[in-house]
């Protein structure tokens, strides 16, 4: 059926040619239709007739009576009959294949039955098979032994599947399938193999939305496989021949939750190959019925030619007995609709096949593939072939056949704008118009089903990106120059292309939206989408999982309703009044997007607390909704909304909305230099680049009108924060003008509202973009990592020219090209079909509208309690993909300042609210805190939030646990970079705010302190035990293995920012540790000395410092002197404090050290530090002075050292003698003992050990008290 093929549809008769005004000589049709006018140019309407039946020249006798349907069913059956006969050329000649009957009739093909290993249910007839088993086979019911045959597979899912033959004697098991037998041979696009007892890699990998054709030459004895028309190769060669009675069986199997469709010839193939026939033969019909549609293009092409100029057709008009084509149409359609359906009707299996095949190439050829399309044309066919009664059951396998066209369609360059699956879409949405055909869409039982196949679009793989952008560049490379203009060219018809689809999803959505369905009682518009819209979020409960549940949809098709929902909230509906009765409100009477409308903003309470199926089972800050409805009841907020004004949570001297002067970003006049002078998108922000989707169009006008004052080009300018009010207990601001109203009593709680589409995007959002964001994201972290590796390469190879070791580094640098190349093609894919600047709008402008919704929940607290949990998540990967863009949304200094302080508000409030039930997600926010405050332009954000000022110093100290202390770190440790021993005064500055605030925070609470710098020591005591583990490991074996040097190097960064927190401790709260007990300065004093020992024995430095160092890096950048530095830090600084600052004469610094009793240790760490190459480490010598007080503190504690020593042996002495001395010391006399179990101990040991543990050393009984005892005299 390749004639059949929507590839060659278009006009078939050729009469486009005419209308197009060519020569006569090179249109035998006009020749035709002009050659037997007389002088005056009339043609007698035999002519016309011969003309639209395709008969020859005069071949009509004349007629006699009017051009009625008994005329055109004389044509037809006296002349055209002929073309019936000829179709049995198709069925004819199929010696080589046998058709078990399975009870649907002896020539259709369908599974057998008793074959099927596993769980294989059939989703929807007849061959959509998924598995619900772990792994399930089967084979069809039919066999070929000789000749030339093919099947073809439409992939619903891309996992693994094994396509293709097997004989009787493959046996199918719970782990063996197809290919994994002797004459069994199978496809695996998911592993991209070849199968026949052993794997082979073979073909390309494979996508949902494919069609695999699976080919069996027995002439030949060769099995290949097609990839959308495209020959893999010939997979398998010299298969063993068979007779008839034994032969290869089509085969497949299937993995849990693997969906695929089987087609074996009873439609149209997708994409036939030449010399291959479809196992099942194609109705004897098809040829007859696509002749007849090929009369009734050329009767409608008679309409066309008419309405040209100069048309030669209209002069037929002139004499009484020649009819207009008007007059023409109605008795030869009509004629021709009553023919194709009586030989239909006489096939019931024909229905299929024709709908399928020649019916919608015709439709497609009649509309057009192309905009402007023909739709006269297209009503004229369809006014008269929907007054047939069958037109009802062929309009169901028409949708049928378009929604999968969406699915299986692939976006080709040269095609572009009018690509991919819009020549699809755009026949769906004019046909569905017609409220007949709509009617009968819904009632279908397939209605969901077709509706996310309209939705889908296919992904495309390596090898169609390769043909997709054929050109690459990327800034620094050394491809030819033009690639770069040819690049833009490319991803600029790609962005038209899929703004066109994505233009027919909502214009197919929007349809829905309006459609009122005729039951009773009657219903709202919206009621339908709304339906389905919970069905399909129901569908794919879990589908955010590593490992799915059976049954979800395809990702695209969650991706292309966020997007429609995205347009219609952000950019507004576009139909005017029809939208009223969605909105909540109108703006100045223009179609504004929900999202961006500004001033008063309402929730309903409602919409969280509503048992629905959907919902049900989706977790919520506080919980489970079964255990929330149980412990927190609420019964009377379904029927009230929350209102409270854009902006009321954050400070008003900085408050930025949409009625301000100033206004977000996603609604500025925004910098178009700053996005013109990006030049380069490819690689990151740190090297910005052209916008190579700069034609995706800017935000619709309207929008444009509601906030067109402000600019980005405004002075920025920091204020700082003037309010005085107080602070609630998990939030800075009140909610000015909040309230709690009841709900409209006159709007219908069945009514479609916006707040309803923000609550299921932000849902798809979660299950159905975060993961191709993280995709992404994956692709542009490793582009940039190996084009530095091509960089070093090239260099590695100008500076050993001619060396044996450049034919190695030009094959790595070929490989790592190849991987260059591949990273900027999928980064480029990802920006045309995710980033473009309205969905970056309306991301920005979803993230302002939830943090408002959340802060201003979280002051009811049975309310927040109930929010889902992916509003949370959406909203933070949300914010963070608009923040790393590439290239980015809006200069990094403004991100958050225009628009969004109220995400600084919100994450330090509740990174530690217990409210929030899931540890993951407050480790979330905490992460994002560890993220910004990396960045100058954002911790100046944060520097000036009033929320962030007083909540994050102490929650910070008191988040540091064994689960959080990482990023906790991290954030402590960016507050006080650059200020620590050997840091460069031109280098990154500290936050001298948050810096004094931490100071403060620790002062003011003595014991939230103490128990932070208990944690502190233990933690940094663990990481580096298990760093020296490691390095021994190494040591001891002598290889420096990849994870284990990978493991190294982590442990040893977190022990150096420990260490750098523990130098800040020091010298910002230096009481700590010299004033009071002892007790932390001795914990510290001996922490110091375990890094030194570790650091200063190891047996080969060498071996040490590679262990260190991550591929690509210098000795530079990871030495030892990134741990050392801070324990000279901490040393200097307690020095400096007891000789000459408020703690002097209090505990005494080199005495502690003196004391400690490995005093060869800590001469040789001492000296080991002083002796330690800084220069190396540190640039500049600002550390010299410090190095200075370092070495006379090592001066002194030796002279006082030395005395110890002697009396230390003195006491030990003594002390064998002595059962009043601690037992767990050796140096001090036990003076305190625990109650009840009254075993003693110094009291130092004990105060020690205390912190961690609340039994006794000795009989391990819960310590009730301490209680200290008089020295011995």
């Amino acid at each position: 059926m390749a004639e059949d093929s929507l590839r060659i549809g278009g006009l078939s008769s050729g009469l486009a040619v005419i209308l197009n005004g060519e020569d006569g000589k090179d249109n035998p049709l006009k020749n035709r239709l002009v050659s037997n006018c007389d002088d005056f140019g009339h043609q007698p309407v035999e002519r016309a007739l011969e003309y639209v039946f395709g008969l020859p020249n005069k071949s009509l006798a004349p007629l006699t009576g009017p051009i009625d349907s008994a005329v055109i069913h004389s044509i037809i059956k006296n002349h055209c009959m002929r073309f019936f006969s000829s179709s049995d050329d198709l069925i004819g000649n199929r010696d080589g294949v046998c058709i078990a009957d399975n009870g649907s009739g002896s020539h259709i093909i369908g599974l057998e039955e008793f074959s099927i290993c596993g769980n294989i249910r059939i989703v929807k007839p007849p061959l959509l098979l998924e598995s619900l088993a772990i792994f399930s086979s089967a084979r069809a019911n039919a066999y070929v032994w000789r000749g030339k045959w093919m099947y073809e597979v439409i992939l619903e899912t891309s996992g693994i599947q094994q396509l293709g033959w097997a004989t009787l004697s493959c046996p199918f098991t719970e782990n063996k399938g197809v290919g994994d037998a002797d004459d069994s041979y199978a496809f695996d696009g998911k592993r991209v193999r070849k199968w026949n007892k052993e794997a082979e890699l073979y073909g390309q990998s494979w996508v949902a939305g494919d069609v695999i054709g699976c080919c069996i030459n027995l002439d030949q004895d060769e099995i290949s496989f097609y990839r959308n028309g495209a020959s893999l190769g010939v997979a398998f060669s010299g298969i063993r021949k068979m007779r008839p009675g034994f032969g290869y069986y089509p085969a497949v199997s299937l993995s849990q939750g693997e969906r695929c469709e089987l087609n074996f010839g009873a439609r149209p193939f997708r994409y036939p190959v030449d010399g291959y026939l479809p196992l099942q033969a194609p109705p004897s019909s098809a040829n007859f019925a696509k002749e007849l549609l090929g009369c009734f293009s050329r009767l409608l092409e008679m309409q066309r030619v008419e309405r040209a100029e100069h048309s030669s057709v209209e002069r037929l008009r002139r004499l009484k007995r020649f009819v207009s084509p008007e007059e023409l149409l109605r008795p030869a359609s009509r004629g021709i609709c009553e023919e194709l359906f009586s030989i239909i009707d006489a096939d019931s299996q024909s229905f299929e096949y024709i709908g399928w095949g020649p019916l919608l190439s015709f439709l497609m050829g009649l509309f057009g593939m192309q905009a402007p399309h023909d739709c006269s044309s297209l009503d004229r066919f369809l006014d008269v072939f929907l007054e047939f009664e069958g037109s009802q059951l062929m309009f169901e396998h028409i949708l049928n056949a378009i929604s999968c066209g969406c699915k299986t369609a692939s976006l080709i360059l040269t095609e572009c704008p009018y690509s991919g699956s819009y020549s699809y879409l755009a026949l769906a949405c004019h046909l569905l118009r017609r409220e007949q055909l709509m009617v009968l869409w819904w009632k279908s039982s397939d209605f969901e089903y077709l509706f996310e196949g309209f939705l889908s679009c296919k992904s495309p793989n390596r090898q169609d990106l390769q043909h997709m952008i054929p050109s690459v560049w990327w800034p620094g490379s050394c491809e030819d120059v033009s690639n770069e203009s040819s690049m833009l060219l490319t991803t600029t018809a790609l962005s038209e292309a899929v703004s066109k689809i994505e233009e027919k999803h909502r214009d197919l959505c929007l349809l829905v939206m309006q459609f009122i369905p005729p039951v009773s009682p009657p219903q709202f518009p919206g009621s339908v989408f709304r339906s389905f819209m919970q069905n399909l979020l129901l569908k794919n409960r879990g589908a955010d999982r590593n490992v799915p549940p059976p049954g979800v949809s395809n990702n695209s098709v969650l991706v292309s309703l966020y997007t429609v929902i995205l347009h219609f909230l952000s950019e507004g509906f576009g139909i005017g009044n029809f939208s009223a009765w969605l909105k909540s409100s109108v703006s100045n009477g223009l179609d504004v997007g929900f999202l961006h409308r500004g001033g008063q903003q309402s929730f309903p309470i409602g919409l969280f607390v509503k048992n629905d199926p959907h919902r049900a089972a989706i977790s919520r800050l506080g919980g489970s909704f079964s255990h929330l409805s149980k412990c927190y009841p609420l019964y009377d907020e379904e029927a009230e909304k929350i209102q409270w004004e854009e902006g009321c949570m954050d400070d008003e001297e900085t408050r930025v909305t949409h009625l301000t002067k100033q206004k977000p970003c996603c609604c500025s006049s925004y910098n178009v230099e700053f996005t013109r002078n990006s030049k380069y998108p490819i690689i990151n922000t740190a090297k910005s680049s052209r916008n190579h989707c700069s034609s995706i169009p800017e935000r619709s006008a309207h929008v444009a009108a509601e906030c067109s004052t402000g600019s980005l080009n405004d002075e920025i300018v920091d204020k700082p924060s003037s309010s005085d009010q107080s602070e609630s207990e998990f939030g800075y601001c009140p909610i000015l003008h909040l309230r709690t109203i009841p709900r409209e009593s006159d709007v219908p709680s069945t009514i479609l509202r916006e707040e309803e589409l923000l609550d299921a995007m932000l849902l798809l959002y979660h299950i159905g973009l975060a993961p191709n964001f993280k995709k992404a994201s994956y692709y542009t972290s490793h582009q940039s990592q190996t084009i530095s590796l091509l960089e070093e390469t090239d260099r590695q190879i100008r500076e050993r020219a001619g060396s044996e070791q450049v034919k190695q580094l030009k094959e790595a640098r070929g490989n790592y090209r190849e991987e260059v190349i591949d990273f900027v093609r999928h980064c480029a894919w990802y920006r045309v079909s995710l980033c473009s600047r309205w969905k970056q709008r309306g991301m920005y402008a979803t993230c302002m509208w939830i943090v408002q919704l959340l802060l201003v929940l979280s002051k009811l607290d049975s309310v927040f309690s109930y929010i889902p949990e992916f509003y949370l998540e959406t909203l933070v990967d949300c914010f963070h993909v608009l923040r790393k863009s590439d290239p980015p949304f809006v200069p990094s200094a403004i991100f958050i300042k225009q628009g969004l302080a109220s995400f600084v508000t919100f994450v330090v409030t509740h990174f530690n609210d217990s409210r929030i039930s899931s540890a993951d997600l407050r480790d979330l926010l905490l992460q994002s805190i560890s993220v910004l405050v990396q960045y100058k332009e954002y911790l100046t954000a944060f520097e000036s939030n009033e929320a962030a000022k007083q909540r994050m110093p102490k929650a910070l100290l008191s988040a540091f646990d064994n689960r959080r202390w990482i990023p906790v770190t991290n954030i402590i440790l960016r507050l006080c970079k650059g200020s620590g021993f050997g840091s460069s005064k031109h280098g990154e500055s500290s936050s001298v705010i948050l810096q004094r605030l931490l100071r403060d925070a620790c002062i003011n609470d003595e014991g939230l302190f103490s128990a932070f710098l208990n944690r502190l020591f233990n933690t940094l005591s663990w990481t580096m035990t298990e760093f020296s583990v490691s390095v021994r490991e190494m040591q001891e074996k002598y290889q420096v293995l990849e994870f284990q040097q990978r493991k190294c190097c982590v442990i040893f960064d977190l022990s150096c920012n420990l260490a750098r927190v523990l130098e800040f401790c020091t010298r910002e709260i230096p009481q700590a540790f010299l004033a009071g007990s002892d007790t932390n300065l001795r914990r510290l004093t001996e922490l110091i000395i375990f890094i030194l020992n570790h650091i200063t024995s190891a047996a080969d430095a060498e071996f040490f410092d590679l262990s260190l160092r991550r591929h690509g890096q210098s000795s530079e950048k990871v030495n030892r002197g990134m741990i050392l530095g801070p324990l000279v830090g901490i040393i200097v600084n307690l020095l400096h404090t007891s000789l000459e600052g408020e703690c002097k004469g209090q505990n005494d610094v080199i005495g502690v050290f003196a004391s400690m009793d490995c005093p060869d240790t800590v001469h040789y760490g001492f000296q080991y530090l002083l002796d330690y190459n800084w220069a190396a480490s540190f640039r500049g010598d600002a550390y010299l002075a410090e190095l200075m007080q370092l070495e006379n503190f090592s001066s002194l504690l030796i002279s006082r050292m030395e005395p110890r020593g002697t009396a230390r042996i003195l006491c030990e002495e003594e002390a064998d003698a002595d059962d009043n001395m601690c037992c767990i010391c050796y140096a001090c006399e036990a003076d305190a003992r625990f109650t009840p179990c009254s075993h003693k101990s110094c009291y130092g040991c004990i105060t020690r050990h205390l912190l961690n543990c609340q039994r006794c050393f000795f009989c391990n009984a819960t310590v009730m008290d301490v209680i200290r005892t008089e020295k011995t005299a």
